[in-house]
């Protein structure tokens, strides 16, 4: 059964990255706009902040500024039967990035292109895609990289300092990674490929690393295996609940796909958009899920079975 849902807002342009403001309000990215928007609790545009290329994740960092992962504009966006759909990276494309927004000033700044692999080298970042910050106050986030028409990146997960000091890549390789997520104790770091339908986890050590000792040498970077969807279905940013269960947005079968801690409870919840792309929780109780409709460029809001995850920062 779909969800029974109130519209906050339509008329966007491919919308992602949701966060729910302490005052109500909603801050969102626009990818193919190029925005960061922030919207008013009932859905009027307070105001837009043009970031260029492809904003495609966003969080609030412990300087209250929004930290985004910017494509750099990796799709050729294509009206398919009145659904607004990603296509092939066209050749203005070069990389990606993460960038820096001041809310008061509206001042946009680059904070990172490059990364550090493990043997030093520096790497560029090709599609950065979704980020969370722990309760240390450094992120993590995913390179989701691009597709060509005949190759396609090889791309990993990422540490950063919002301060601009450090941005290692601590899990490489992973396919096409998307969505990414913290356990509520923080031990457990979880992300989601797009194109094989699968959610891993990683045991976190010390900060912005993982345990090496429990790492699974036999999983993507080590990764140890959640959940995998049968079927065409794939995934997109997800968001991790108040009782650890890995909320994730999912594609073609859109909806959110919520797997528990252990992995042996799927539930998918519908939202009559095939290209379903991310989710928050807000609301005095945390029971408030706001979820992206990108297909058709809406905003919506549900009333979610479990309490959500209050996030390290809010603003």
């Amino acid at each position: 059964m779909t969800a029974d849902v109130t519209t906050i807002a339509t008329d966007l342009q491919f919308p992602e990255g949701p966060i729910a403001m302490d005052d109500g309000s909603i801050l969102l990215v626009e990818i193919k706009r190029g925005t960061l928007t922030w919207l008013e609790a009932d859905g009027e545009v307070r105001r837009r902040f043009d970031l260029g290329g492809g904003p495609n994740g966003a969080a609030v960092g412990p300087d209250g500024k929004v930290y985004v992962c910017n494509n750099g504009g990796c799709f050729h966006w294509e009206d398919v039967m009145g659904l607004t759909i990603p296509g092939h990276c066209p050749p203005s494309w070069n990389g990606g990035s993460i960038q820096r927004v001041d809310l008061e000033s509206g001042a946009v700044e680059t904070v990172f292109t490059t990364s550090t692999a493990a043997d030093g080298a520096s790497i560029p970042l090709r599609a950065p895609n979704d980020i969370v910050f722990d309760a240390h106050g450094g992120f993590w986030f995913t390179d989701h990289g691009v597709r060509l028409e005949r190759t396609a990146d090889r791309t990993g997960l990422h540490y950063a300092s919002p301060d601009g000091s450090s941005c290692r890549e601590v899990v490489f390789p992973v396919d096409s990674p998307n969505g990414i997520g913290l356990s509520p104790d923080g031990a457990t770091l979880y992300a989601a490929e797009t194109h094989t339908g699968r959610v891993y986890h990683w045991p976190i050590g010390e900060p912005g690393a993982l345990d090496e000792a429990q790492v699974n040498p036999a999983g993507p970077g080590g990764g140890h295996l959640l959940a995998g969807l049968p079927g065409m279905q794939l995934l997109d940013s997800l968001a991790v609940d108040g009782e650890g269960w890995v909320c994730v947005a999912t594609l073609i079968n859109g909806g959110i796909t919520s797997i528990s801690p252990d992995g042996e409870t799927v539930e998918h919840t519908p939202f009559g958009d095939p290209l379903v792309t991310n989710i928050c929780f807000g609301g005095d109780d945390l029971r408030t899920a706001y979820v992206t409709l990108s297909g058709t460029g809406q905003l919506v809001k549900t009333t979610w079975p479990r309490p959500g995850l209050r996030l390290a920062h809010t603003a």
